[in-house]
């Protein structure tokens, strides 16, 4: 399995790939979004995506969402110019696992790198032993640490995101949390303004948990604050 580098700024490409390349990592290239979709289609098995945002004809954006529609999770770290927190949750929206603005840093991108790859690692970073658990809520199991909900025989994989803001909820259950603070909590932004972004995710964690994600009982909005996990009593 190799890591594949979607960027079209050839002399960006050559440098990743050689500096990954000699940290001991496969590379492949692809210079725009249409070939890493044909790539990954034809049966291409990637261990990481480094996905650049600015391409030409399919962007970022629309490859990563396209990946996840396709039920790929191979985990996705995106690189762009573009740094503003609503652009960071718009590249997570769309499926990324990470994001780093460029110009970034070649040590900090390594450390992306080794941190996204290291998925079976994944349960020690987020470090509460309640989330290293499986725990049955509203009849689905949730295992984080394996990023898998199960529902019945329906196995849903989780992206890294997903678990992230899943365990942050588990971890402060029966609490309001504001959008900022899930900003700064899990994503680990701080913004100026609050934004509308966040509530997709909401929808996506409803659809996991809740019988009828229109008349949530567990992930429930809390009106002028933001959102509240309340655990059924045991």
């Amino acid at each position: 399995m190799a890591i594949l580098i979607v960027e079209d700024e050839e002399h960006l490409a050559t440098g990743l790939q050689f500096n990954l390349e000699a940290e001991g990592y496969k590379t492949e290239v692809a210079a725009a979004g249409e070939t890493a979709l044909e790539k990954i289609s034809s049966g291409g098995e990637y261990e990481l995506l480094l996905l650049d945002v600015m391409l030409p004809g399919i962007d970022g954006f629309e490859v990563a969402k396209a990946i996840r529609k396709a039920g790929n999770f191979v985990p996705i770290l995106m690189l762009t110019a573009l740094g503003r927190p609503e652009d960071v949750i718009q590249g997570f929206e769309a499926g990324a696992d990470d994001y780093l603005p460029k110009p970034f840093d070649l040590n900090v991108l390594l450390a992306r790198v080794r941190g996204l790859i290291r998925r079976s690692d994944w349960s020690r970073e987020i470090g509460s032993s309640r989330r290293r658990q499986p725990l049955n809520l509203n009849g689905r199991i949730i295992d984080l640490a394996n990023l898998r909900l199960t529902n019945g025989e329906n196995v849903l994989e989780l992206t890294q995101m997903e678990a992230r803001l899943l365990g942050y909820f588990l971890d402060n259950s029966g609490r309001a949390i504001s959008r900022k603070e899930m900003l700064q909590g899990v994503w680990g932004l701080v913004a100026d303004t609050d934004t509308r972004a966040i509530d997709n995710f909401i929808v996506r964690l409803r659809k996991y948990l809740e019988d009828e994600p229109n008349d949530p009982r567990l992930l429930k909005t809390v009106r002028g604050v933001g959102y509240r996990l309340d655990l059924p009593a045991e």
